[in-house]
């Protein structure tokens, strides 16, 4: 993908079945997210060219919401491609909301973390300000399995708000490798028969160093299930014990959990770290839908200028060890940058 404002409109040509009238109207939406760091139609409106007043743009922008509907399932392959990614990958599963009005705002979230891209390829609009159920956490893999297959998948990360027995049998059937963080209350049947707390099992682990590891399945689980989680512990400086479900090797699921933080990073780009998605008045799915995708393109857009910006090198880290900026930043800024030094050429 290029990192040039100018050659946007060439590239998205490419891969986005939209008529030419459209496709001017979606590249204008990714360059005024980027330039105004807001999802605000109002202010994207102001970054058409030409003699039409501001209104007729504004106008322009709400028939775009209202009868263009970009596949997802679709976008989710040319996102790879335009990034370059290879699987298998490191998906991380989680929920962003926020309120509009009295009406809750709620997106259950697919992305592919890798080193230097976070991306969301596969989202669901949910019905309401709630956690997601099993049957919408199915349905969403089952459309990445759909796409991509099982032998795409590293890893699935996601927090303790994904759990539920038919969600975890879902997992094994269809051989996807997952570590999800657990509560300590839920109950499980070990391979010995034993039916017990995952408190009590970890109890005894007062050492943060010390790992506890337990085969078996949860109470309530099928019987052809037996053996086939892992329950591994490891306990917190401030004292709190992480317990993760697995299916992959124990140690090294405790290690790819540390990398489920990058979902969060991914939300803080598409809200207040970046484009500011809670400025949408949008509420009807299929338009924050389109939303989304657009919002997917520009982080697209960022990484790819981010990745020619920097070629190989790595971003300078600050005293306290962490990176002075993300590689989403770095691109973001590039961007702006060459769209205010070239603004005629920003098309």
């Amino acid at each position: 993908m290029p990192c040039r404002p100018d050659t946007l409109a060439s590239t998205l040509s490419r891969h986005v079945p939209l008529s030419n009238s459209r496709l001017e109207t979606l590249v204008v939406v990714v360059l005024g997210l980027v330039c105004g760091r807001t999802v605000n139609l109002s202010h994207i409106a102001g970054h058409f060219r030409g003699p039409a007043r501001l209104a007729s743009n504004y106008r322009r922008l709400q028939r775009f919401f209202q009868f263009v509907r970009l596949d997802e399932d679709w976008l989710a392959r040319t996102l790879v491609v335009l990034l370059n990614l290879r699987p298998p990958f490191q998906l991380c599963l989680d929920r962003t909301n926020w309120k509009l009005g009295a009406k809750d705002v709620n997106l259950l979230v697919l992305c592919i973390a890798a080193r230097r891209v976070r991306i969301p390829i596969l989202w669901t609009v949910l019905d309401d300000g709630g956690g997601s159920s099993m049957q919408d956490r199915m349905t969403l893999m089952e459309r990445y399995l759909a796409i991509f297959d099982a032998a795409s998948i590293r890893i699935l990360l996601a927090d303790r708000e994904f759990i539920g027995n038919q969600w975890f049998e879902f997992l094994v059937k269809n051989n996807i490798p997952f570590a999800i963080r657990v509560k300590e209350n839920l109950i499980v049947i070990l391979e010995d028969g034993r039916v017990a707390s995952l408190a009590s099992l970890t109890r005894r682990r007062p050492s943060r160093r010390q790992l506890a590891v337990h085969k078996g399945r949860f109470e309530g689980m099928q019987q052809r299930f037996a053996g086939t989680l892992c329950f591994a512990a490891k306990r917190r400086n401030d004292g709190t014990m992480i317990i993760i479900a697995t299916n992959c090797e124990p140690n090294g699921a405790l290690a790819a959990y540390k990398r489920r933080w990058q979902i969060e990073c991914l939300f803080g780009d598409t809200k207040t770290r970046g484009l500011n998605m809670e400025d949408t008045k949008l509420t009807q799915p299929a338009k924050l839908s389109l939303l989304m995708a657009v919002v997917a393109l520009a982080l697209a857009w960022a990484h790819a200028c981010a990745s020619a910006t920097k070629g190989h090198a790595n971003i300078a880290r600050a005293s306290h060890g962490y990176r002075r900026k993300s590689w989403f930043r770095t691109g973001f800024d590039a961007l702006r940058h060459w769209i205010a030094s070239h603004p005629d050429r920003a098309s």
